[in-house]
C-alpha cells in the first residue's frame, strides 16, 4: 500500500506558490490542493492567508485571466464564462469586473464569426432549420439568445 506523503507547513506554502506560479488558481482550486495534501483546517487557513497577502492568490486577477483566456482562446461567450466562474466559486463582483475587459464590438465581432462559420458547416432542409442548428451551437457556446436573433436575422 502506497503511503501519502505529509507536509509541514512550511512545505505545504512552499509548494502551494509554486502551484500559484504556474497558473492563476482560484481561492477553491487551491482549497482542493489542501484537501489532497490532508492538510488540518488550521494549517490551511495559515497557507491560504500567506498566498493571499503574498499575492500568489488574487480572484480578481484569475478572473480577468481567465476571462480573457477562454474568451480569445475558446471563444466562449459571457453566459457560459460566468458559469464557469460560478462553479469555482467566484465572486459576482469579480466576475463583472473580469467580464468587462471583453470589448462588445469584439465580442460581437467574434459572435458574427462563429455564425458565419457555423453556416457554412451546417447541412439542413430549410433556413429554419439552419437557423435553429446555428442558434443551438451558439447558445452552447455561451453567446446570448437575443444577440444570436440578431445576428441571424442579418445571416439567414
Amino acid at each position: 500500500m502506497k503511503t501519502q506523503k505529509t507536509y509541514t507547513v512550511n512545505e505545504a506554502i512552499i509548494a502551494l506558490e509554486k502551484y500559484c506560479i504556474y497558473q492563476d488558481r482560484c481561492h477553491q482550486e487551491v482549497i482542493n490542493k489542501l484537501y489532497k495534501m490532508h492538510m488540518i483546517s488550521e494549517a490551511q487557513e495559515v497557507i491560504l492567508v500567506h498566498l493571499i497577502q503574498n499575492n500568489y492568490l488574487n480572484e480578481e486577477r484569475f478572473a480577468k485571466s481567465f476571462v480573457s483566456g477562454k474568451f480569445n482562446q475558446k471563444k466562449w461567450g459571457k453566459i457560459k464564462i460566468t458559469n464557469h466562474l460560478r462553479a469555482k466559486q467566484i465572486s459576482t463582483v469579480n466576475i463583472k469586473t473580469a467580464l468587462k475587459l471583453i470589448n462588445n464590438e469584439t465580442y460581437l465581432d467574434v459572435l458574427k464569426l462563429l455564425a458565419q462559420k457555423k453556416m457554412q458547416q451546417v447541412k439542413a432542409k430549410n433556413n429554419f432549420e439552419k437557423r435553429k442548428k446555428i442558434s443551438y451551437y451558439l447558445q452552447t457556446k455561451g453567446y446570448e439568445l437575443s444577440l444570436i436573433i440578431d445576428v441571424l436575422n442579418v445571416l439567414v
